[in-house]
């Protein structure tokens, strides 16, 4: 409390340079349309010890990053938690609740490569490095006779391999770029037409206790539209993982349509090696979260009844979309 008696919120955050960056920018929010205090909380998860031990981390370390946060929430340690949104699993959590996500960042994937190259500019044979399966498939899509490479580390590492001559390209999110104030470093930003990003990708998520009136208030601080597509997006997500295991990535936005907003998804499925895919489309009246939940959820069940389900990851193992690399500049949404 203040000395006015106010109630200070005390904004969860993991401790890497997005994390607070992302944090600080929802703590101004709430100063702003809620005329409250903040503090940023920093909570050190299993998955920071074990990757300040250097000891890697094997498969999907989704829920090491996130469990934490939503365990000092429960706790009563923080009264909100903010995420990169992607990263949240598509299930519900007890007792939590995803009460805003603010404004969305350009949720596009970019290439920084070597000399200021775009992905057509390099030449055949040229390595290009990737944590994710995702955009691995998808550059594998574009024929371009690229060697795709899998990497992991912080953002500097990445593009350090670039630097070091190691790659002569890496593929990252732009919104965390932006966060972190390195859009200058990027050569290209991919068009969804040719590389989908993740679900939620450029998103964050405030969650609060599902009892905490704070959940109320948040509201102020959520964009409806955002909401509202990245809801469609994890719905397809969660009916696609239902159903295969094979990289995926979606996109909702809003367009205006002949009797008003309309919300447009666009997802696809992937083979590994891209050879394979199942895409789709669909739209639906932007009307609430509901109809933007069927609407995804319809949409990716017409894909695997379209054979998406067979396209199987042949390497359960492997990083997924939301690993987050280690270290202090550590980039949630790269």
């Amino acid at each position: 409390m203040t000395a006015s008696g106010t109630r200070t919120l005390r904004v969860g955050t993991r401790r890497s340079v997005l994390a607070t960056t992302q944090s600080e920018h929802v703590a101004a929010m709430l100063r702003e349309r809620l005329g409250v205090e903040t503090e940023l909380v920093e909570v050190t998860t299993d998955g920071d010890r074990t990757q300040a031990a250097g000891t890697p981390l094997r498969g999907s370390t989704t829920g090491v990053f996130v469990s934490a946060l939503r365990d000092a929430l429960l706790d009563g340690e923080i009264d909100l938690a903010v995420h990169s949104l992607k990263d949240l699993p598509t299930y519900a959590a007890d007792g939590i609740t995803v009460a805003a996500v603010p404004p969305r960042e350009d949720p596009r994937d970019v290439v920084v490569a070597r000399d200021g190259l775009t992905l057509g500019e390099l030449p055949v044979g040229s390595i290009v490095g990737t944590g994710s399966p995702r955009r691995a498939a998808q550059l594998h899509a574009l024929g371009l006779g690229l060697v795709v490479v899998g990497i992991r580390g912080n953002v500097d590492t990445r593009i350090g391999k670039v630097r070091a001559g190691e790659c002569d390209a890496v593929v990252l999110a732009r919104a965390g770029l932006s966060r972190i104030g390195r859009l200058d470093e990027v050569s290209e930003v991919l068009d969804p037409l040719q590389v989908l990003p993740a679900p939620g990708q450029g998103a964050l998520a405030v969650e609060c206790r599902s009892d905490d009136p704070l959940a109320e208030r948040l509201a102020l601080v959520d964009d409806p539209a955002t909401h509202a597509a990245v809801v469609a997006e994890r719905a397809a997500l969660a009916t696609l993982e239902g159903g295969c295991s094979a990289p995926i990535g979606a996109l909702a936005e809003v367009a205006e349509g002949e009797e008003g907003p309309e919300l447009w998804l666009r997802a696809v499925v992937l083979s590994e090696d891209g050879a394979l895919s199942v895409r789709r489309s669909a739209s639906a009246p932007l009307t609430d979260r509901a109809a933007a939940a069927d609407l995804g959820s319809r949409l990716a069940q017409e894909m695997l009844d379209d054979g998406a389900a067979e396209l199987r990851s042949e390497a359960p193992d492997s990083p997924g979309d939301n690993e987050p690399p280690a270290g202090s500049t550590e980039v949630q949404n790269a």
